[in-house]
């Protein structure tokens, strides 16, 4: 795949992950053929459930919040954030978001590597 060349993503294409936090579906990755340099997905957490901690070893992670309200730990911090909240984790950083809301919180995670690793708690 050529770097300078545009791949359209259709919505029927992507990959849904079931979790027991809510589900994952991505949308841009290396596996999925459409990219060599950045994975994008979207994250929905459940009502009072959380994604477990973990840290990715070879790529950043950008995480745009487009819907309720989370409680996103990062190393020592804990952070609230709500919907147009982003932020910006680097490589190797312990982290998890935790939906501290009544509605299922939906937001928007993109990664510096078409290949994103994950290395668990």
């Amino acid at each position: 795949m050529s770097d300078t060349t545009a791949h359209l993503a259709p919505a029927a294409t992507r990959e849904v992950e079931e979790t027991e936090f809510g589900r994952l579906e991505w949308m841009i990755a290396g596996r999925l053929g459409n990219s060599t340099t950045m994975t994008v997905g979207r994250c929905y957490i459940d009502p009072g459930k959380a994604n477990p901690r973990h840290y990715h070893p070879n790529c950043d992670e950008v995480l745009h919040v487009l819907q309720g309200t989370i409680e996103h730990s990062d190393g020592d911090n804990l952070r609230q954030m709500g919907p147009g909240d982003t932020i910006s984790i680097p490589a190797g950083v312990l982290h998890n978001a935790r939906n501290v809301g009544d509605d299922q919180a939906i937001f928007v995670i993109a990664f510096s590597s078409a290949d994103r690793q994950v290395v668990g708690e």
